[in-house]
């Protein structure tokens, strides 16, 4: 289909579905914001790029009148990895289509967007409609038929017949063998009549980065909530990878690909959901359910959890799916759904659903945060579900229990803020829409995803083969998106790197296609970690012409700080779209006529401008669709130490060793804010776990994707010895072995990017400055995290000359330009040899690989490590600011026989020093320093630059930006070749001699916005002495507080209580004789009026306490009960805004004093042994009245 039809269609008046008015189209918000867009496009649009195509357009809109309401537009995305290499194939092998009744289906059919429709489409009122899915060929040959021919009792669709080749399979290989041997991008130039059109395939939510704590987070929620003006909704997190599906022309993606094993997967599981859920009407609702999703350019995204594509926190019981997510893509920027709006599209297509919770009082969301922190550290699926149905305001389960399905490991929560209406609307969903039923129960499904996978070892494209084979014509009629078109040597799908600069220079045909080129600009002007790779369009192969050109493109971000980036980018520019997840587009470059150019960018700015300028509309629920509101997540222990302790450490196990392991899962720990109960616990649990795996697998590291082999029995095993190690497991037996049928990934890549280690966010309240101190009997490491130029080899000749840190430890410098060899190694060797002295390890540390060789030096030779770094503001992805950068460049270049040959002398010095720089590119100042300091508790910062210096100039920041842009350029194409050798050596040797040239063209600027050397060298060195007297204070880093709760009390202040009982005792002797030898100063600093324990009334009843959390509480104290092994106070509780506030304990009480060897619960047992005579009552009269605040403990 040709660029003008598609936007005809997209001007094009909406209609509704014939479904649920759930499902109704929204008007485009280019119709409803831009009359100029409409008014000059709706004039001209038809002929547009008519002269181009005049003959290929007639023909699609001679069928269109025939067949309107089947049509769509086939926009398959495709994504892949980084690494791989982007060339196009000059040599096409044949192939054969299949075809049904003479006629092609591989040329493109106008496009129906979700926001407009043609005029003639759908059946009348009361008319039903009869879907006859189309039969496309598959890699072999064979013809699929059509929906008649399913069997009724298995769902399955029969491949049969063989194909011969039409004259629309001519046309195919024709246009082919034009896009492969033609070079058609090549020669298509851009110029003032070139134009594009880019849409959003295929698209998840954008990923949020909370700038506040996670602490800070939950206030505002229930501030949000207690005031009415939102709803807190949970939802659980399967343990699976993202999946998102667009129709069969659509597409079918995984995060960041498509095409390969993890959609073909995904694909199989969703059609298998169908089967399940529709029985016998399997294959017609397939059919109409891709149709429905074409006609209305929607995609479903869902977590799909399966066994075969490697192990996350628990291998599942089940092969399924669960949708996340449903979005609206139309012409502007992309609608999801909310949760009762999706819960309706699922119900009516019996698509499995979440488990979901909503809290709209004050009681109730802090009920929810006080009942996750009670579980966080031994929650599992069963207590986790459990404890928020008691506590929620409305419980919806989902159609795929998780218990059921993947387990008791539960990987965590995520809680979001949506409107305060969705209560109401969630109740209208509930009544309206009953959970369906399951009509394929009992009927025979075929081969499992397991069985397919097993039968079908011999590679990835072998299983994708019989996957999609087994899927059916219905769901799956080609496989386009896997294999194009081939039969013999397959063609790469890959595009030239030039379709991005052409998409970029060429006029946006729409405003959605301005925001993506805006968006694109931004993130490449940025030096964002993103990929843009384009793909070409197989689905249009049929439409492409010298002036008309076809490309899916993927944006691939590689690093969670991209987001982080560009959503402060988001707050400078409101009118920026997301940065989405999942984000797949196509891309069509065309050619028009002058006059229609000139129109179409006229009106076009006009569109732009009342878009920047106006509110978006808000529609149903409109909070769950903006990507600006709160969201936190909450994940449990119980899954954090299979997949990060576990999992994620095995590199660092069996590559650095059984210290290095132990300071890694120690740090993560640290970071979470584990109590120091459950560090203890996990410590001994994962030094046993690190000497089993490595006695039974040697040197060979335990594969990630199937540790759970050994991981699952090892943890069952552990978890049988006390009901401790239970609760610490959580869970554990009835393995799933996965060998025989796990999925053939190619190079083990994983598609959802968590097998790396990960470290994660350290949110929450803000943890007690600590002294740190280094102890004489230990050693001392001081690195330098920096770069050439920084002056740290200088500065180690000061330190030497300074005669130590203020005791009697040598010091002794390691030059790294003067060592020969493995330098870190050297480093090990002379800590092991004076294992008291003060190492100055002059050189460079500047990644995570080096700094985790000195925690390791540290742990194995009892020494502690102090990271000097020059101070500089940095930038929001590096932590050395640009003059930083050009004082480095500009000591360097004035060094004269360097020892390590980076001087005046060097031809690429610039080079060298932008190569260091890049070594910490991702990293803000921020994250830079609190990863340093979390690592090795202190940090030394050495003044570099003054502070009321003046701006860099022009020269200075165009000659290093162009450095850096040269640098991208070069390590791109060549990766880590020297500047002296590939493409760019003449463009190298031209900015070295330009910026020797601006440099020291600047060098009276460079040298005044320097601090004094001598100053520099006293401030480390003070801060050097500090840390070695103990007077240092490491900054403070929020972290989550430690420990979970497990109770709830109020707590009483000690001196009332005191003075309560002096007064007592002057009143009566029993109890002044009593009191005379009892020593009740710990039990009185404690005490506390217990409310609800979790172990003995529930996760649920602590948590109802929430509410009240830091208020005073008024404590009425009516008599005082004692025997000689313990005392104790009977109360009343008070109120809190009116509010009665009630113990779970029959007898409300505070335990004053217990005697050797008895546990203050036993003070439960003085109300029985009082009626037995065993025990002393004192009445108070008139009570006492103390206050005190009710806390979690």
């Amino acid at each position: 289909m040709s660029a003008s039809q598609r936007i005809f269609s997209s001007l094009t008046l909406p209609s509704r579905s014939p479904s649920s008015s759930i499902f109704k189209s929204p008007t485009s918000l280019l119709l409803r914001y831009s009359p100029c867009f409409y008014l000059c496009f709706s004039r001209s649009i038809t002929c547009f790029i008519m002269p181009q195509n005049q003959g290929k357009l007639g023909h699609r809109e001679q069928r269109c009148n025939e067949k309107p309401g089947n049509e769509t537009t086939p926009l398959a995305m495709e994504g892949v990895s980084a690494v791989v290499a982007e060339t196009v194939t000059n040599k096409l092998g044949g192939f054969s289509i299949s075809e049904n009744g003479g006629q092609t289906h591989l040329s493109s059919q106008p496009l129906q967007f979700g926001t407009g429709h043609l005029a003639m489409q759908g059946p009348a009122q009361g008319e039903k409609t009869i879907w006859k899915p189309k039969s496309y060929g598959t890699i072999s040959g064979a013809t699929a038929v059509g929906v008649e021919s399913v069997s009724a009792e298995k769902a399955e669709v029969t491949i049969q017949g063989s194909a011969t080749e039409t004259a629309g399979t001519k046309r195919s290989i024709d246009s082919l063998s034009k896009l492969f041997k033609g070079n058609l991008l090549e020669n298509f130039n851009v110029d003032n009549s070139t134009c594009t059109l880019a849409q959003i395939r295929a698209t998840f939510y954008p990923k949020f980065e909370n700038e506040k704590s996670d602490q800070e987070i939950r206030l505002l929620m229930i501030e949000m909530v207690s005031k009415g003006l939102a709803t807190l909704e949970v939802s659980l997190k399967h343990s699976g990878s993202l999946f998102m599906y667009a129709g069969n022309e659509g597409g079918a993606y995984a995060k960041n690909s498509f095409g390969n094993i993890y959609t073909a997967v995904g694909v199989f599981v969703l059609g298998r959901m169908f089967r399940e859920a529709w029985g016998t009407k399997a294959a017609e609702k397939q059919a109409e359910f891709n149709d429905f999703l074409e006609k209305n350019r929607m995609c479903i995204s869902m977590e799909l959890v399966t066994a075969v594509l490697g192990d996350h926190g628990q291998r599942p019981r089940d092969d399924y799916v669960v949708v996340t997510a449903v979005t609206e893509l139309g012409n502007g920027k992309p609608k999801f759904y909310s949760t009762p709006q999706l819960i309706t599209f699922c119900r009516k297509w019996r698509l499995p659903t979440n488990h979901v919770w909503l809290f709209s009082t004050r009681k109730s969301v802090t009920s929810f945060f006080a009942a996750y922190d009670a579980l966080c550290e031994e929650g599992t699926a069963t207590s986790v579900c459990k404890a928020l149905d008691e506590v929620a305001d409305i419980s919806i389960p989902g159609s795929k229990d998780h218990i059921n399905v993947q387990g008791e490991i539960l990987e965590g929560l995520v809680a979001r803020i949506v409107s305060p209406e969705s209560v109401k609307h969630m109740e209208e969903v509930l009544r309206d829409y009953p959970p369906p039923t399951a009509d394929g129960a009992g009927l025979d499904m075929g081969p499992s995803l397991r069985e397919i996978c097993a039968a079908n070892r011999s590679d990835e494209k072998q299983q994708i083969k019989a996957l999609l084979q087994n899927v059916g014509s219905s769901f799956c009629p080609d496989h386009l998106d896997w294999y194009g078109y081939e039969s013999g040597d397959a063609h790469s799908r890959n595009a030239d790197r030039s379709v991005l600069s052409k998409f970029l220079q060429s006029h946006p045909a729409d405003f959605s296609t301005t925001k993506l080129q805006e968006m694109i600009r931004l993130m490449r002007e940025k030096r964002f970690p993103a990929a843009f790779k384009c793909y070409h369009n197989f689905h249009k192969v049929d439409s492409v012409s010298n002036d008309n050109l076809f490309y899916k493109m993927v944006i691939h971000v590689h690093s969670d700080s991209a987001f982080r980036r560009y959503q402060k980018e988001m707050r400078h520019k409101p009118g920026l779209w997301p940065l989405y997840r999942g984000f797949f587009v196509d891309i069509n470059l065309f050619k028009a006529s002058k006059e229609k150019v000139a129109e179409k960018v006229k009106c076009n700015n006009t569109n732009v401008g009342n878009f920047n300028g106006s509110v978006a509309i808000s529609g149903e629920d409109d909070l769950a669709d903006d990507d600006r509101h709160l969201m936190i997540k909450l994940k449990f222990l119980t899954y954090k130490l299979r997949t990060f302790l576990i999992r994620n450490g095995l590199s660092v196990l069996f590559k650095d060793g059984p210290a290095a392991y132990k300071a890694y899962y120690l740090r993560q720990m640290k970071n979470w804010g584990t109590s120091a109960e459950k560090q203890r616990e996990l410590s001994k649990m994962l030094d046993e776990w690190a000497v089993y795996i490595r006695r039974k697998y040697g040197n060979k590291q335990l594969s990630s994707s199937t540790y759970l082999s050994e991981a699952e029995p090892f943890l069952e095993q552990y978890a049988k010895r006390s009901p401790q190690n239970q609760a610490l497991i959580g869970s554990a037996g009835n393995l799933i072995r996965t060998e025989e049928f796990s999925a053939i990934v190619d190079g083990g890549v994983d598609e959802e990017g968590d097998l790396a280690t990960e470290r994660e966010a350290v949110p929450t309240s803000p943890m007690p400055s600590v002294v740190d101190t280094i102890q004489k009997h230990q050693g001392l490491i001081v690195f330098f995290p920096g770069i050439p130029g920084c002056a740290k080899s200088a500065l180690c000749k000061e330190l030497l000359n300074a005669r130590g840190l203020g005791d009697d430890r040598p010091v002794q410098n390691l030059m790294g330009d003067l060592i020969k060899g493995r330098y870190w190694q050297k480093v090990a060797d002379e800590r092991r040899r004076t294992p008291y002295s003060i190492i100055l390890a002059d050189k460079n540390a500047p990644n995570e690989e080096v700094w985790r060789q000195i925690e390791n030096m540290c742990h194995g030779t009892r020494a502690s490590a102090v990271p000097v770094v020059p101070d500089s503001e940095g930038t929001d992805s590096n932590p050395f600011s640009l003059d930083a950068l050009a004082v480095f460049m500009f000591r360097v270049l004035q060094r004269v026989n360097h020892p390590g040959n980076l001087d005046k002398s060097s031809p690429n010095a610039g080079y060298v020093l932008l190569m260091f720089y890049h070594l910490y590119e991702g990293k803000s100042r921020k994250d830079f320093e609190d990863e340093l300091v979390d690592r090795f508790g202190s940090l030394v910062k050495m003044p570099l630059l003054k502070s009321d210096r003046i701006p860099v100039p022009d020269p200075v920041r165009s000659i290093l930006e162009e450095g850096i842009n040269l640098y991208n350029l070069h390590t791109r194409m060549h990766g880590r070749l020297e500047s002296t050798k590939g493409t760019y050596t003449k463009e190298w040797a031209e900015w070295e001699k330009q910026l020797r040239e601006t440099l020291f063209g600047n060098a009276e600027y460079l040298n005044s916005i320097q601090v004094q050397f001598e100053f520099a060298v006293q401030q480390v060195l003070e801060q050097l002495r500090k840390i070695a007297k103990g007077e240092y204070i490491a900054p403070t880093i929020e972290r989550r507080k430690l420990g979970t709760i497990v109770f709830a009390a109020v707590s009483l202040p000690e001196a009332e209580i005191r003075s309560l009982l002096d007064k007592l005792a002057e009143k009566n002797l029993k109890v002044k004789a009593f009191l005379e030898d009892k020593h009740m100063e710990g039990s009185l600093k404690k005490a506390h009026v217990t409310l609800a324990h979790k172990r003995s009334h529930g996760v649920a009843a602590v948590a109802g306490y929430g509410v009240f959390l830091h208020r005073k509480v008024p404590v009425e104290l009516t008599a005082l009960l004692f025997t000689d092994k313990m005392a104790a106070f009977e109360v009343q509780l008070g109120s809190v805004d009116d509010e009665k506030i009630d113990s779970k304990n029959q007898w409300p009480h505070v335990t004053i004093w217990t005697g050797e060897g008895v546990a203050p619960k036993e003070a439960n047992l003085l109300p029985q042994l009082l009626s037995e005579g065993k025990a002393t009552q004192f009445e108070i009269n008139p009570p006492v009245t103390v206050s005190g605040p009710l806390e979690f403990y």
